[in-house]
C-alpha cells in the first residue's frame, strides 16, 4: 500500500463526515443521471466509506499540477468511478458508472 494512502482516505473520510464536500457541475449532473437515485448525501456516504481496495489510481492534473484520486467503489450491482480532489474540502470532479478503459482528461 501507498505511504499517502491512508492519509487520504482519513481526509476524505473527515470531509465527508463534516459534510464539506463539493460537487463540480460535471459531477452533480452525472451523479444525478445515474439510474440509482443517488443524491449528494448518498455520495457523501459513499465517500465517508472508501476503503484501500477502492483505489483505482492517483493521477496528477495536467492543468492544476494538484494530485487527483479515482476510486471504484462497488455499489449494488455496478462499479462506480469516482474522481476526486482534495482542497480545504473534498471537490469531486466526477461521479458516473465505471466504464472499462475508461480514461478522463487530467
Amino acid at each position: 500500500m501507498a505511504c499517502w494512502l491512508p492519509r487520504v482516505l482519513s481526509r476524505i473520510h473527515e470531509l465527508a463526515a463534516a459534510r464539506r464536500v463539493r460537487f463540480t457541475s460535471k459531477a452533480a449532473s452525472e451523479l444525478a443521471g445515474l439510474d440509482l437515485g443517488l443524491d449528494e448525501e448518498d455520495a457523501r456516504d459513499l465517500l465517508a466509506e472508501l476503503t484501500v481496495d477502492d483505489l483505482a489510481a492517483r493521477l496528477e492534473s495536467d492543468v492544476t499540477g494538484e494530485w487527483m484520486y479515482i476510486f471504484k467503489p462497488p455499489m449494488f450491482d455496478i462499479v462506480l468511478y469516482v474522481k476526486v480532489i482534495l482542497r480545504n474540502d473534498c471537490v469531486v470532479v466526477s461521479f458516473h458508472e465505471d466504464e472499462e478503459g475508461h480514461e478522463e482528461d487530467a
